[in-house]
């Protein structure tokens, strides 16, 4: 069974019907076995995306695509280096909407969110809030399958796993946690990825849903995450469909094309698996499905795999494997006779790690114990694709983290970002496709291992299961279960080592052969059953004649063996046990091996002479002793099989047992094995004389070369471990370095457009600037800041006071100093020699917080401002009362004669009379006394502003209570383009009394 496994320390297996223990590694996340049940505030999708080398141009492409209204929350797992501030929080802000936020330990997650997680730590989830942990700075780090894994076991198959471009294997063993769970699995097409190490990894397992561009991925989240569609697969009491219904024939087409029957697991496994490939599809009935799988055998194929998920991995539940060495590895090894091998079976092995973990133990037991019996561990799966992966015994990096790195040096060798099984535990097991339900078990075994398979059957596919497991143990054998399987009704049967941990030993083996025929086999026996009666009588009657000739065989026929050209035994004709027996050691069908006492060089003899003259030969009659300390005549005869052009030569040694007076009738052909032995033996003796001195000289040879070499291995040996040890480390290194130069790029490419938006915005506002820093050397500086200091491109680097100014600002250097000393603004108004003026402002030019390298000077040009300033005071300084109105009569300035006049006359704030003020408003003031004059000012201003009068001139009174006052009011037209009006209003009381007088 493939579906036997979930992961100890580095994979969560969740979504499935029994209890399932937290793999994670409780040593690097004490917090999560140690703190209470986290309650879900959130429970839609989460969506959590791994990335690492290239991903940054991946994640940007997938985020450019994304909905920002999907309902999904978004995670960033990357491998970024710890010794560097990560910035992509700000480069990924630039490319969604949503908010992007650096994880922090306890978080909320919330959806339309962005979570990305920081650098130097590892992440995982409980219930909806993420948990950050220090990473380890010396072990390997795979933070990508840790909060997978930790995702699938809380959000199950609201879980959503996407690996982006990234080199190693990271992520991939999270991915079947995913997958195992009912979560979406997705994976960037790796033709379009920077790196394509991570995304084919995961692709290999064939558990990915979709491989697709990062552009692409975003929609197809989306849809997954949106589709509404919860498709329903009932099943009746008994486990079975009814007729006609099309989950009968799904399941009929697994059968057919997988060899599976799935009625046989439990019903609430194969009804989840159903709707998960029906969801990822997008199939809303059953129906509509039957259709998909009968028009497309990959999607059999598929849902045969996604129900058969290979969750394992190497040491799972450490406790249970330290208990099954001390009690059940050590015990066999003790106690088993020198004579014979140790037989485990492991039942059900997926990808095979299981089994290398007991070859493991073994290995350390032999060691431990210095005894090193045969080893034969028998691993089967029903699943081919499983065995081919177990039997290449190539896993990815993340097995660092399940094994010790003692045996990860001793039993593997690493080859990129793979680890190899040695020859020393590969060489004891056999990978072997095989069916619990339907195949025949294996025999006198001593350990038989089945972890997490049963939990998947029925109750009676369970039962069926534990005879056949009982009828593989030897005498005493041992049974290993999964945390969540029992024996049920077969508890007698067995003695309970640890309860705890589901190790058992048989008490009464099963003596007669089992059927292991299941229920699907009923159809065809019916089959059989309906067949014609004179093809069964014809059947029988063959059978009949089959036995006769049987039985005349073992009545008149000697005992034979046929042999092949290679001399190994191919089949036994009749009971030869007397003439041959198996010895001590590695077993062979060399004839050799096989005949007792003197009749091996015997017929080894006849072998080579049939062989070569292609005759029938007996040998001369030998005499043996048997078991009853009797003696017999025998003559074996070879005779060599002859067929029409056969690719291989066979031959048929038979031994015939000779009465004693058959003895002196021997014929005269019988071989003088005697005589050809020796001439044989004395030319042999010349070839091995000659062999040995020349064997000596060599050995001698070899023996100095050898513990030469043996020095320079164990130096390279050493050198190889701190290489490989180096190497491990430079790619971690450079794989965040990677990402770091990828954010710095990124960052690079902001700074490059900021600094040409700052470049055209200085010029644009055509203001001389210069940089300084500390030591008041140029740094920078725009061009108008030639107008000013005699200032070349060249120039930069050199100190400020190099430079000549037209500047009449004796403190220019003592104001940088104090600025860059104080950290405060300072301003001050400067005028050149050719008389323009500069509002000087020199601000501290901080790049960091609290970090002053340098200053800031502006040189703002306020000639005009001095120019209107001087035009003012010479405007305060005439007795006139003026003001300069604007094209619409508007009052934009007054002088210092028109204000008190005002002021004098009650209008102390000017609101009447002031600037803003429209003048030809003041002039529709109704008065009683000047509203003739008002009316006449009034046409007279407004024919200038529409240019029909050059002027205008007008006497008036303006009496006060205490005195009698005469104007003369002059209005004149600006010569400008604005256009304008300059009005003047002259006392002239001393005029006009004079010449009254």
């Amino acid at each position: 069974m493939a579906r036997n496994k979930k992961y100890s320390r580095r994979v969560i297996a969740s979504g499935v019907a029994t209890p399932i223990e937290d793999p994670l590694d409780l040593s690097q996340i004490p917090t999560l076995n140690s703190s209470p049940k986290t309650t879900r505030l959130f429970n839609g999708y989460v969506v959590a995306i791994g990335a690492s080398a290239g991903g940054l141009d991946a994640l940007e492409r997938f985020f450019d695509k994304l909905s920002v209204t999907s309902g999904a929350a978004f995670v960033v797992v990357q491998h970024l280096s710890p010794d560097h501030k990560s910035m992509m929080d700000n480069l990924l802000a630039r490319h969604t909407a949503m908010p992007v936020l650096m994880a922090e330990n306890g978080m909320q997650i919330k959806p339309n969110q962005v979570f990305l997680i920081p650098p130097g730590k590892n992440m995982t989830v409980a219930g909806s809030q993420l948990r950050l942990l220090p990473k380890n700075p010396h072990g390997l780090s795979l933070p990508i399958d840790l909060f997978f894994t930790s995702l699938s076991k809380e959000f199950g198959k609201h879980s959503v796993g996407v690996i982006l471009s990234g080199t190693g294997s990271d992520g991939t063993r999270g991915a079947v946690a995913i997958n195992d769970a009912g979560g979406f699995l997705l994976a960037q097409d790796p033709e379009t990825a920077k790196f394509d190490g991570m995304p084919r990894s995961v692709i290999a397992t064939g558990l990915v849903d979709e491989v697709i561009p990062p552009e692409m991925l975003a929609a197809r989240i989306v849809g997954h995450v949106s589709n509404s569609i919860q498709p329903t697969v009932k099943l009746n009491d008994t486990g079975q469909t009814s007729h006609g219904d099309p989950l009968e024939n799904i399941l009929h087409l697994l059968y057919q094309v997988g060899g599976i029957n799935f009625k046989e697991y439990k019903s609430a496994t194969v009804q989840r698996r159903i709707e998960r490939r029906m969801q990822v599809r997008h199939v809303r009935d059953l129906s509509n499905y039957l259709y998909l799988l009968e028009s497309d055998r990959n999607e059999i194929i598929t849902l045969k795999r996604d129900i058969l998920i290979p969750v394992t991995s190497y040491f799972r539940d450490v406790e249970t494997f330290e208990l099954l060495e001390k009690t059940v590895i050590q015990t066999l090894v003790e106690n088993n006779p020198d004579n014979q091998s140790l037989r485990v079976w492991v039942a059900g092995c997926a990808t095979g790690e299981e089994a290398y973990t007991l070859s493991i133990l073994f290995a350390e037991a032999f060691d431990k114990l210095r005894r090193w019996p045969q080893l034969k561990i028998f691993a089967t799966d029903v699943e081919q694709q499983n065995i081919e992966f177990a039997s290449a015994g190539v896993y990815p990096e993340a097995i660092a983290n399940e094994l010790s790195p003692e045996r990860l040096e001793r039993f593997f060798s690493r080859s990129g970002n793979q680890f190899i099984v040695k020859n020393e535990i590969r060489q004891n097991i056999v990978f072997a496709r095989h069916n619990i339900l339907d195949d025949p078990p294996f025999t006198r075994m001593n350990l038989v291992s089945c972890r997490n398979t049963l939990i998947y059957f029925d109750v009676a596919a369970q039962e069926r299961a534990l005879l056949c497991f009982q009828y593989a143990l030897a005498h005493n054998g041992y049974l290993l279960l999964g945390s969540s399987e029992s024996l049920g009704t077969l508890h007698k049967d067995f003695s309970v080592i640890n309860a705890k941990h589901k190790i058992y030993r048989v008490l009464r083996p099963v003596s007669l052969p089992l059927n292991f025929k299941n229920s699907t086999n009923h159809n065809d026996n019916r089959m059989r059953v309906s067949q014609p009666y004179r093809e069964k009588h014809r059947n029988a009657e063959s059978s009949i004649i089959e036995s006769g000739q049987m039985l005349l065989m073992q009545s008149y026929a000697p005992p034979a063996l046929l042999i092949n050209e290679e001399r190994e035994l191919v089949h036994v004709y009749g009971d030869v046990q007397r003439y041959m027996q198996i010895q001590a050691g590695s077993a062979s069908l060399e004839i050799s091996k096989l005949l007792v006492g003197k009749m091996a060089p015997v017929c080894v003899a006849l072998l080579h002479k049939v062989a070569k003259d292609n005759m029938p030969l007996h040998s001369e009659i030998q005499l043996l002793d048997s078991a009853k300390k009797q003696s017999e005549w025998v003559r074996v005869v070879l005779r060599s099989l002859i067929e029409d052009a056969p690719k291989e030569r066979y031959f048929l040694m038979s031994f015939e047992v000779l009465a004693p007076k058959e003895i002196s009738l021997a014929g005269s052909n019988n071989i003088d094995v005697e005589a050809v032995s020796n001439d044989r033996i004395q030319s042999l003796e010349m070839e091995l004389s000659a062999t040995r001195d020349s064997l000596q000289a060599t050995i001698e040879e070899l023996e100095t070369s050898n513990e030469e070499l043996q020095a320079t291995n164990e130096e390279l040996m050493a050198s190889n471990e701190e290489l490989q040890s180096t190497n491990e480390e430079l790619q971690s290194v450079n794989e965040e370095l990677y990402t770091v130069n990828a954010e710095n790029q990124e960052k690079i490419d902001i700074l490059n457009r900021l600094n040409a938006d700052l470049d055209n915005m200085t010029r644009a506002a055509l203001i001389p600037t210069l940089f300084v820093d500390s030591d008041l050397n140029l740094t920078r500086f725009t061009p108008e800041a030639g107008s000013i200091f005699r200032i070349r491109e060249g120039d930069i680097g050199r100190p400020i006071d190099d430079f000549a100014h037209e500047m009449e600002y004796p403190e220019f250097l003592h104001d940088l100093r104090r600025v860059i000393c104080t950290a405060q603004l300072m301003e001050r108004e400067v005028k050149t020699r050719n008389d323009h003026w500069y509002l000087v402002r020199v601000l501290p030019y901080i790049d960091r917080p609290r970090n002053i390298s340098g200053a800031v000077l502006t040189f703002v040009d306020i000639t005009q401002i001095k120019d209107a300033q001087r035009l003012q005071a010479i405007l305060d300084s005439l007795p006139e009362h003026i003001a300069v109105l604007n094209s619409k009569g508007v009052i934009t300035m007054v002088n210092k004669a028109w204000r008190d006049f005002a002021q004098s006359n009650g209008d102390r704030e000017l609101a009447h009379t002031g600037p803003g003020i429209n003048y030809l408003d003041v002039c529709k003031i109704k008065h009683v006394l000047d509203d003739t004059v008002a009316h006449q000012v009034l046409i007279g201003i407004s024919q200038i502003l529409s240019g029909e009068q050059a002027h205008f001139s007008i006497k008036y009174p303006c009496h006060s209570p205490t005195e009698r006052r005469w104007f003369l009011m002059h209005a004149t037209p600006v010569r400008h383009p604005l256009g304008g009006i300059i009005v003047s209003h002259v006392n002239i009381t001393a005029w006009v009394e004079g010449e009254q007088a």
